[in-house]
């Protein structure tokens, strides 16, 4: 069963940093292009960054010079780096790979900003 686990959530203060992985759990599947989403409470999910396998990213204006997405192929791991944070960066996020030519979503990560 293909399974996506997120890790790296945390508490951070305004301006710090963290950096969330993404990774399948069990059985190794191969993840393609993924992309990284979050939901704060009360509002819909939103798409924050999408990488490709050849490392190509994208990133939605909001985090766009805040927010790195990366990968290690060789490990089959998602990062997403995430400096000057921000309160508003409070959310649940999730990852979202396609592996076998279908998607898969992770269970999500807290990450909450706050002094």
């Amino acid at each position: 069963q293909v399974r996506l686990v997120e890790s790296g959530g945390g508490l951070v203060q305004p301006g710090g940093s963290l950096r969330l992985s993404c990774t399948t759990s069990g059985e190794t599947f191969t993840i393609h292009t993924a992309d990284w989403y979050r939901q704060a409470p009360g509002n819909q999910r939103e798409w924050v960054a999408s990488i490709t396998r050849s490392s190509m990213t994208n990133y939605a204006d909001s985090v766009k010079g805040r927010f790195t997405a990366s990968r290690d192929n060789a490990k089959n791991i998602l990062y997403l780096q995430m400096d000057s944070l921000k309160p508003e960066d409070t959310a649940v996020y999730y990852c979202n790979g396609e592996i076998n030519l279908r998607r898969y979503w992770g269970q999500g990560t807290q990450v909450t900003v706050s002094s």
